[in-house]
């Protein structure tokens, strides 16, 4: 299971650095992504990265504004968040892939979710 930390409190424009660390299982072999959900919205993909190749992908609404990275020596991912937008108000989630593969994965299809961290953007 993941356990995510980071989150808080932040004024439009400002940054937070998430951190997902893992327990149970090593982080290495899978593709690992963070999600999201604010009130009364479905949950949604913000950011994946693969295991083997570190490729990454993006979520539109947050390209050029968030980094997502790993370090798979203290089993940890790491969503670097700049540029904050009220929108970008949610809980934030991490889960992993069954693969080392972001790619095509049913958001159904992730497993070991974390149990959140607030993320609010206001003035």
């Amino acid at each position: 299971q993941f356990v995510e930390s980071g989150g808080g409190l932040v004024q439009p424009g400002g940054s937070l650095r998430l951190s997902c660390i893992a327990s149970g299982f090593t982080t290495g072999r899978y593709a690992i992504a963070w999600f999201r959900q604010a009130p009364e919205l479905e949950r949604e993909g913000v950011a994946c990265i693969n295991s083997i190749d570190g490729r990454t992908h993006y979520f539109d609404s947050v390209k050029d504004r968030f980094t997502i990275s790993r370090d798979d020596t203290k089993n940890t991912v790491y969503l670097q968040m700049n540029s904050l937008k009220p929108e970008d108000t949610a809980e934030y989630y991490c889960a992993r892939a069954g693969d080392s593969t972001c790619e095509n994965v049913p958001q159904n299809d992730f497993e070991s979710w974390g149990h959140g961290t607030q993320v609010t953007v206001s003035s």
